[in-house]
C-alpha cells in the first residue's frame, strides 16, 4: 500500500507542467524570458551586424511600457538620444539609416551623414503631448523621432529649417528619407502632418500603414 501511495504521487507529479519562469537570485529583479518573436528579432538584428543590447521589460503608471525593448549600440552611423525601443521599432530604423539616409545624403548632398540627431525614443505621454489623447506609441517605446542630421563636410541639415526652405536639395534628401520611413515603419509623419511635427519626423510600429 505504502508503494502504491509513492507511485501514484510521483505519477502525479508528472502530470504537472514545469513553470516557464526563469529563477530569480535572492534580492535580485525578476527579468522576463524573451519570448519567440523577440528571440527571432534579436536574431535578425545579428545577421544585420546591428550592435544592440536587450532590456528588461519594463511597466510604468498610465499603461506605459517598454516590452521587448532594446538599446541600439552600434549601427554604422551616430544617432543621438536614442533610449529603450521595441526590437522591431530598432531594426526598421537601423535599416532606414544605413538603407536610406546615407544613400540619400550621398545622392542630394554629396556627402555622407556623420551624425544623426535623434529627439528620443520612450517617453511616457499622451499623442502630441495633449492631454486626454490616447497613449502615444513613444509611451509604448515604439517610435523615435528625428530633428536633424550633420554631414562630414560639418553641413547641419534640421528638419524645421530644411523641409521648405530655399536649398532644393535638402527639401529633396529630406522628402526621400521620409517617403522611406513610410515604406519600413507604420506611421510616419512629418512637417506636413501638423504643427507638432514641424521641426521633426517622427517614425513608429503602430497601427499603420499611414504616412503624411
Amino acid at each position: 500500500m505504502r508503494w502504491g501511495i509513492v507511485a501514484a504521487s510521483l505519477l502525479a507529479a508528472a502530470c504537472i507542467p514545469k513553470s516557464e519562469a526563469p529563477i530569480r537570485e535572492a534580492g535580485k529583479p525578476e527579468a522576463a524570458r524573451p519570448d519567440r518573436t523577440a528571440l527571432l528579432c534579436h536574431a535578425e538584428l545579428r545577421k544585420d551586424e546591428i550592435g544592440f543590447r536587450a532590456l528588461p521589460d519594463r511597466s510604468f503608471s498610465g499603461g506605459c511600457s517598454a516590452l521587448g525593448a532594446v538599446q541600439l549600440t552600434e549601427i554604422g552611423t551616430p544617432v543621438t538620444n536614442l533610449g529603450a525601443m521595441t526590437c522591431p521599432a530598432a531594426r526598421q530604423f537601423a535599416r532606414w539609416t544605413r538603407e536610406a539616409v546615407q544613400p540619400a545624403a550621398q545622392q542630394w548632398l554629396k556627402a555622407p551623414i556623420k551624425r544623426i540627431e535623434s529627439l528620443g525614443t520612450y517617453s511616457c505621454r499622451p499623442v502630441n503631448g495633449v492631454p486626454g489623447a490616447k497613449l502615444s506609441e513613444h509611451g509604448r517605446a515604439n517610435a523615435v523621432d528625428i530633428g536633424a542630421f550633420v554631414l562630414e563636410d560639418g553641413r547641419r541639415i534640421t528638419v524645421e529649417e530644411g523641409w521648405n526652405g530655399e536649398d532644393e536639395d535638402v527639401r529633396r534628401f529630406l522628402r526621400a528619407v521620409h517617403q522611406a520611413g513610410c515604406r519600413r515603419f507604420g506611421v510616419t509623419l512629418g512637417p506636413d502632418a501638423n504643427g507638432y511635427h514641424r521641426d521633426h519626423l517622427h517614425f513608429d510600429m503602430g497601427a499603420g500603414p499611414y504616412c503624411r
